[in-house]
């Protein structure tokens, strides 16, 4: 089974929170939240930490068990199974003016003609960024990320999405589990495991009382 919550990391950008949660942090994650430049980078830095840690916690995850992180703007999302021998990827992001010439550069032709085609300025940004999601939660369950071409594999659109194309190398069964969340961000999360529960929303000041 694949759970996964997403929360706001509004909270961090008061100084008091972010120390509370930046303490128990351990030292490789401060430190890399310390390289950032800019509040509400380091605020995402130790807010997915702290959202997978209080998940380990929740569900008794075990430390080799397969989790993903991901974070866009003000929120962070986790993914974790809570089984062994299973591939997850999660990916949020923050809708914007959808970018064509990513879609055409990057995406499979099928699926830019999707959204270039689109009329309609609302449902070509949601085409856009819930490809954009998809794709990259896929490309992570695989490990690769970005290094695996994005036009290397296929989806349909639909409730779920269905990969129909994909990578040899990368021959299992995948599914998906979309989400739109606070009112302007994408998120989806791929797994070869088929039960991916809904996608909760947190609350980080709850987490760390």
């Amino acid at each position: 089974m694949i759970r996964t919550w997403t929360a706001s990391i509004a909270p961090l950008y008061e100084e008091s929170f972010y120390r509370l949660c930046y303490g128990p942090a351990p030292a490789f994650r401060r430190e890399k939240a310390d390289r950032m430049k800019g509040k509400q980078v380091r605020a995402q830095s130790i807010g997915v930490w702290l959202l997978y840690e209080w998940m380990k916690r929740e569900y008794e995850i075990k430390e080799d068990t397969a989790y993903n992180l991901s974070h866009s703007g003000d929120y962070v999302l986790c993914s974790v199974s809570t089984g062994q021998d299973t591939k997850v990827g999660c990916d949020i992001e923050e809708m914007k003016e959808p970018n064509l010439k990513i879609a055409r550069r990057f995406f499979c032709p099928a699926e830019y003609e999707q959204i270039a085609g689109e009329k309609n300025g609302t449902l070509r940004q949601e085409y856009f960024y819930r490809y954009w999601v998809l794709k990259e939660s896929f490309a992570k369950a695989t490990r690769e990320g970005l290094a695996l071409g994005m036009d290397t594999f296929e989806i349909a659109l639909g409730s779920p999405p269905v990969l129909i194309q994909q990578p040899e190398k990368y021959p299992e069964e995948y599914h998906y589990r979309e989400a739109f969340v606070g009112g302007r961000y994408r998120a989806a999360v791929c797994s070869t495991d088929p039960v991916i529960e809904e996608i909760i929303q947190a609350d980080l000041r709850d987490l760390q009382r």
